[in-house]
């Protein structure tokens, strides 16, 4: 592992290019030149298909670049992964981004790998595992929640099962008969009925026009949400706004204006800007404030780029009790906010309109509005 000098990215099997340190502990990347001939950028932004040598800065990422860091696991499979490590005698303040993207291997969330693979990931997929057990799983979350010593009955499973998650909400990937399910579990914090309440307000979202996964209710009050990284035929590449636009997710550092304007930008189709405007105004009346930059993700699909299906929509306090993503520079904005927004994103504005009414509208109907707009 103190070997790992440089790490290789593929996707879908091919070498996309090289990562490496700098004598200032920031990330060097380069595409490789074989990629460059037929391949695409993975993040336009900030890595755009060229053969230069491209140098990350320290902040926000720790000196990664954004796409990379977002296969690193963050919050609850952050947790995880820190707990495995001392559970082997390694510090995890100790490894460097190079080792850790190493670690995440062929496991991380989207479709970028890295090696050298350390994940183990093949090794554990040859051991036969049981069923998933839900309520164990919840009870070895809380367990490792409350205790800042406790490295877990089985860490490892459990690592398998929630690793390459992220947020600060407990989380498992399983898979069903139906396909591959990102299970929530809640926290300290959270009513004990959190589940059923995220469930019926993706069953609104969905009402209202927004494009989400298939969710569902395991056991009748864990929700999950189907994966959109993945499909039958293998994974998709999915970036978050936050590692596109290297916008810090841990505070409030975009505008929607912004974010609708990269949309724009990167996908060259104002039908993708009017979903992600939908979305902007139903986390508005639902008063979803937690409306970070991870909270969005775009993905490279038949090699154009689309808004990624929407997630983690439910009612949330966000910073102050603002909107994390402003609103025409308003952490507590009003219509007038959401029209200038679709102005200066050049969106129609009888569309913005019959947009906000139709949310309005059926929010209202469901008695699930939040927030009188």
């Amino acid at each position: 592992m103190n070997d790992v000098r440089q790490v290789e990215v593929f996707l879908h099997g091919l070498v996309v290019g090289r990562i490496a340190m700098t004598p200032d502990r920031v990330c060097a990347f380069q595409y490789d030149p074989l990629y460059l001939q037929s391949g695409q950028s993975i993040s336009p932004f900030h890595l755009p298909l060229s053969s230069e040598l491209f140098i990350s800065r320290l902040m926000p990422f720790d000196g990664n670049f954004g796409v990379f860091d977002d296969s690193l696991p963050d919050g609850w499979g952050q947790l995880l992964l820190d707990r495995r490590m001392r559970s082997k005698g390694i510090a995890p303040n100790e490894l460097t981004v190079l080792q850790l993207l190493c670690f995440v291997g062929n496991t991380g969330r989207g479709a970028l790998e890295y090696r050298p693979d350390l994940s183990n990931a093949d090794d554990m997929a040859a051991e036969e595992m049981p069923q998933f057990d839900f309520e164990a799983y919840r009870e070895e979350s809380k367990k490792l929640l409350e205790q800042s010593s406790y490295a877990g009955e089985d860490i490892e499973t459990m690592y398998r099962y929630g690793g390459s998650s992220g947020g600060a909400r407990p989380k498992a990937f399983i898979e069903d008969e139906d396909g591959a399910w990102l299970v929530k579990f809640s926290n300290s914090s959270d009513p004990e009925d959190i589940g059923k309440v995220e469930y019926e307000y993706s069953l609104l979202a969905k009402a209202c026009g927004i494009e989400m996964p298939d969710t569902k209710l395991f056991e009748g009050k864990y929700f999950a949400t189907k994966r959109y990284d993945r499909e039958a035929h293998g994974k998709i590449h999915t970036v978050s706004a936050a590692g596109l636009l290297h916008a810090d997710y841990r505070i409030p550092s975009l505008d929607y204006t912004s974010l609708l304007l990269a949309c724009q930008k990167l996908t060259r189709n104002m039908k993708e800007v009017e979903r992600l405007y939908r979305q902007m105004v139903f986390n508005v009346v639902i008063s979803n404030r937690d409306d970070h930059a991870k909270n969005f993700s775009f993905q490279l699909v038949d090699t154009k780029w689309k808004l990624a299906p929407a997630y983690d929509i439910l009612p949330s306090a966000g910073f102050g009790g603002q909107h994390t993503t402003a609103v025409n520079e308003s952490g507590n904005p009003k219509t007038e906010d959401l029209l200038a927004v679709a102005t200066a994103v050049g969106l129609n504005k009888s569309i913005a309109q019959s947009t906000i009414d139709a949310v309005v509208s059926e929010c209202k109907n469901a008695r699930m509005a939040r927030y009188d707009i």
